[in-house]
């Protein structure tokens, strides 16, 4: 409903509104259905517009975004906004029109239907230790900061780290069934530890709660419709995750993740023969901590030479890059400050941005698979 008297045209208004989003659902709130009611009198403005949730946390930007866009329209002298909350129908409709016009809140995710061009990227590993979160958090930045949205989702329940390396803390918003995901730097984060009381705390659960848990953050999550990327750094080995994974997400592309040292290399290719298994395809093998050069020095083989390349030979697919031992790496991951985007021209860092661009060759975003 709009009253008017003096002052901007109810399709100024509107027109004006549609360039202030929800920071955290990406959308205009015209277009969300947040403005219930706009009223002109003298000059003067007076917006009425709903929240997702009494507690958003991104109340304050949201107004200062309406006072501002709406205070630059001719004729306008004040403006008012009032805040309410939406009922429990209107949430469910906005879940809805988020997930494709749908109302029904279980409707699938669009990145998981067949006409989606979201690519998705499990990282997998056969063992601990070999830094398959390291590449798949450097991996992701990289991705964003050659343009891309991207998403990431911390797997590794037990031992996740993502959010750390990342940089990325907090507690994701929830609107009814609907999470939304914490963002950074333009990379979509969820992991566990956003929803336990503090870092250390350990995650003791049997293998139900966490196939519920993987399908929750893949399923009741609004990674939104402009997603390029959506990486999933999985635990070690070929168990319950990998397979609710391969499950939920038919269409998702295996990159592996080993060091040169032969036992690491074998254990790795387990996790291709699961991909084989499943149906999924897996893109090519990431050789971490390749080679320590020390300054002056020559390059010492720590961890053995040449598994990366054989394994890849293997399994009949690419070797996309050798990553150097680097302290930098270390540093970045434990500052959340991932080496691509801190020290970019690191050795790392240089092989870790040309992978990422090897990736983005073979799965390509654009027309569906």
């Amino acid at each position: 409903m709009v009253r008017q008297q003096n002052g901007p045209t109810r399709e100024q208004i509107l027109d004006a509104l549609r360039e202030v989003c929800d920071p955290e659902l990406r959308k205009s709130i015209v277009e969300l259905d947040m403005v219930r009611q706009v009223e002109v009198r003298d000059g003067q403005v007076t917006v009425d517009a709903v929240l997702t949730i009494s507690g958003c946390p991104l109340r304050d930007a949201i107004v200062q975004s309406i006072t501002e866009r709406v205070k630059a329209l001719p004729g306008v002298a004040g403006v008012t906004v009032n805040l309410g909350v939406m009922s429990a129908d209107q949430r469910q409709a906005l879940i809805g029109r988020l997930r494709g016009g749908e109302m029904h809140p279980a409707r699938r995710p669009a990145f998981l239907t067949a006409a989606s061009a979201t690519r998705v990227i499990a990282v997998a590993s056969g063992k601990g230790g070999v830094g398959k979160s390291t590449v798949t958090a450097n991996l992701a930045t990289a991705m964003a900061l050659d343009g891309h949205t991207v998403g990431v989702i911390d797997a590794d329940v037990y031992g996740f780290s993502i959010p750390r390396m990342l940089g990325v803390f907090g507690r994701p918003t929830a609107v009814d069934q609907m999470l939304i995901p914490i963002e950074r730097d333009g990379i979509r984060v969820m992991s566990i530890g956003f929803l336990l009381p503090d870092e250390g705390e350990a995650v003791v659960w049997r293998g139900p709660l966490l196939h519920k848990a993987l399908v929750t953050f893949i399923t009741e999550v609004h990674w939104g419709d402009d997603l390029d990327y959506l990486f999933i750094d999985l635990p070690p080995g070929t168990g319950d995750v990998s397979l609710t994974i391969a499950q939920t997400l038919p269409q998702a592309s295996m990159l592996i993740v080993t060091t040169p040292q032969p036992a690491a290399a074998a254990v790795a290719q387990r996790a291709a023969k699961m991909a084989e298994k499943v149906n999924m395809d897996v893109i090519g093998v990431v050789e971490n901590m390749s080679g320590f050069t020390p300054p002056g020095g020559p390059t010492i083989d720590l961890f053995g030479r040449g598994g990366g390349l054989r394994l890849a030979e293997q399994l009949g697919v690419p070797l996309l890059g050798e990553i150097p031992l680097d302290i930098a790496v270390r540093e970045g991951s434990d500052a959340g400050e991932p080496v691509v985007r801190s020290r970019p021209d690191a050795p790392a860092a240089r092989a870790l941005r040309e992978i990422a661009r090897k990736v983005a060759d073979l799965v390509p975003v654009g027309a569906a698979p």
